[in-house]
């Protein structure tokens, strides 16, 4: 699709690695340094519509990705993996991708509950 900014045609430029049906590139508003998204290929809406293959090569994308960015960095010692699907979870662009977020330690004054941050009030437990 033309106008979706995920699709191959618009992120071939950025890619910084592959692994068969999907691609990484790095965030445009990362996180943290080193934030990356993992794509797939093909147009593809949300992350439940993948098929088995291609959730196999975001799986042996991330783990090739993750040892990458701990040999070359060494104050990383966490991820945050994760995905928006659907406009109520956040998806603001209607494609399919994974953020891979390296966590360093002191990054944030408390990290406990991690993921749970998205609804701020249920993030302590």
């Amino acid at each position: 699709m033309k106008d979706c900014p995920f699709c191959y045609e618009n992120i071939k430029d950025r890619i910084i690695a592959e692994q068969n049906s999907v691609v990484a590139i790095p965030d445009g508003y990362p996180v943290t340094d080193g934030h990356l998204l993992i794509i797939p290929k093909k147009h593809i809406e949300d992350y439940f519509a993948l098929d088995e293959t291609e959730k196999r090569d975001i799986d042996a994308l991330i783990m090739i990705l993750k040892n990458r960015i701990m040999e070359k960095d060494h104050s990383v010692t966490g991820f945050n993996i994760g995905t928006n699907i659907g406009e109520s979870a956040g998806q603001t662009i209607f494609h399919a991708h994974i953020h891979l977020i390296p966590r360093r330690k002191g990054d944030t004054p408390n990290p406990r509950g991690g993921v749970r941050g998205v609804i701020p009030e249920k993030m302590s437990y």
